[in-house]
């Protein structure tokens, strides 16, 4: 087998995947009608409110060490003034939405391929199927739903968090007055740092969501499986939420 043959076997299985999971989205689209109220629900809090521990500790401390290694430089040029408001800015437009979603992308993505994945394995999506009953309708719609509403929610909790994280460490640790500290945050940023900010966070809850039940329903047989699934899927999510963050950046601000 020549090279050139390798590349064309590579080529068109990226071509097979991209055709799957583009089939596998217009399917959840059409599914949408049929969705069931209590499955999302109940998605919504084994993913979202699980998932508020780790957002804590993350977002806190990267609120903590993003103003920990800017106050000095924005004291030495006189621009304490604007510590407030540029970790507000900063938080709402980007670290917020990208942090929340690389912590979602590694918990809830791995845990949506592994729980679709092991449920191949196990011929249990093939006896829904025997019932009548859709896989995408009752194992995708509900997750996609759910993480398009938690992800923003969790997205503004991360945020809030990683702004007192700054308060403190501007506060408490450098010396900065409060009131200087909270009136930037009124003065340089808007809503729509923030509302953009949770919009990204939906489509990188849609993103994690489909791209854990596509690795899931398209595991291999074996265990082994469940694993090389279960990692694909958390790289290939983290991977297209900042290249869709760069693009959704440039259109939205």
């Amino acid at each position: 087998m020549n090279w050139l043959e390798v590349v064309g076997r590579k080529v068109m299985d990226g071509f097979s995947q991209i055709g799957s999971a583009t089939l596998l989205i217009g399917q959840t689209i059409k599914q949408l009608k049929m969705l069931n109220v209590w499955h999302v629900v109940q998605q919504m809090a084994h993913l979202g409110v699980d998932s508020l521990p780790i957002i804590s500790l993350t977002l806190l401390f990267a609120g903590g060490v993003m103003t920990l290694q800017i106050t000095d430089v924005l004291i030495t040029y006189g621009a304490q003034s604007t510590v407030g408001g540029l970790m507000a800015v900063a938080m709402g437009r980007e670290l917020g939405p990208i942090l929340v979603g690389v912590v979602l992308a590694g918990r809830v993505g791995a845990a949506i391929t592994a729980e679709i994945g092991t449920m191949k394995v196990t011929e249990q999506i093939d006896a829904l199927r025997v019932m009548a009953v859709d896989p995408v309708g009752y194992l995708v719609v509900p997750r996609v739903v759910a993480c398009m509403i938690m992800v923003p929610i969790l997205a503004f909790y991360g945020i809030v968090i990683g702004i007192g994280g700054g308060y403190f460490v501007a506060t408490v640790i450098k010396g900065l007055a409060p009131a200087t500290y909270l009136d930037s945050i009124q003065l340089f940023s808007t809503i729509s740092d923030f509302t953009l900010g949770l919009l990204k966070s939906s489509v990188f809850g849609a993103v994690i969501a489909l791209v854990g039940a596509y690795k899931g329903m398209n595991t291999k047989m074996g265990a082994e499986a469940v694993g090389f699934s279960t990692t694909s899927s958390v790289v290939t999510s983290i991977i297209l939420i900042f290249v869709l963050n760069y693009f959704l950046s440039s259109i939205l601000y």
